[in-house]
């Protein structure tokens, strides 16, 4: 993961669209004025967080519009206001995860490159660590995304994060003659989203400390021998 590496990705393949969007379903254009106050703001956060949690204990498939209300202290109407629907919810809060993730990424690769570290696995293995740091801190909601039951179409956007995670790794690791080196992008790529998978999925929070510890030394030992032949 390499910095901004992990950025929260939407697409065209879900059919709601996310953050706000105005009475019949269309996305508010970026300079219309806001239409929420500090109350409407208030319950939006109020919202998302009550729909964080019954996401975390029902799943997707499971969870319903009037539980979520109930739990905010809302009503269904002030949902609709600021929500297109329980999908809408659920890529929201994604987004809202992937920034925060981003943002561990980015702060852990700036504080090694300023301390002189310029080693890009070095960069690698700092940004890929704060972003299963962040993984455990947020275990609920990490293992909310990668346990399959999303709305209609996020296994796509999942598999989408994937191909950026790639081709941002991509900006890390140069070969010699200018171009990228594809077959390193791929494996640690993979070896990541493996992680952040296992990790996520593990019930004991200790084990799962252990496991991104042992996972991230053995991802600090990997080379690519072509590259080092030269």
């Amino acid at each position: 993961m390499g910095e901004g590496v992990i950025s929260g990705v939407m697409s065209s393949h879900i059919d709601v669209p996310s953050g706000e969007v105005t009475q019949n379903g269309d996305a508010r254009p970026a300079d219309a004025p806001a239409r929420t106050s500090d109350r409407g703001a208030a319950t939006r956060g109020a919202l998302l967080a009550a729909a964080r949690d019954v996401f975390c204990e029902s799943g997707f498939a499971q969870a319903a519009v009037t539980d979520i209300v109930a739990k905010a202290g809302a009503s269904v109407g002030s949902l609709y206001h600021h929500f297109n629907g329980k999908a809408d919810l659920y890529l929201t809060l994604f987004e809202e995860f992937q920034a925060g993730q981003q943002e561990r990424t980015r702060e852990a690769i700036n504080a090694v490159r300023e301390a002189g570290e310029t080693d890009p696995m070095r960069q690698f293995i700092a940004g890929a660590g704060a972003y299963l740091n962040g993984c455990l801190e947020e275990r609920d909601v990490a293992r909310l995304f990668i346990s399959g039951d999303g709305p209609p179409g996020f296994d796509r956007v999942m598999r989408e994060r994937l191909n950026k995670w790639a081709r941002r790794n991509a900006a890390l690791f140069h070969t010699a003659d200018g171009g990228v080196d594809e077959a390193l992008v791929v494996v640690l790529t993979g070896a990541m989203a493996g992680a952040v998978s296992e990790i996520s999925l593990l019930d004991d929070e200790e084990a799962a400390r252990n496991l991104a510890a042992e996972i991230m030394s053995i991802v600090g030992t990997i080379r690519n021998p072509r590259t080092e032949q030269r």
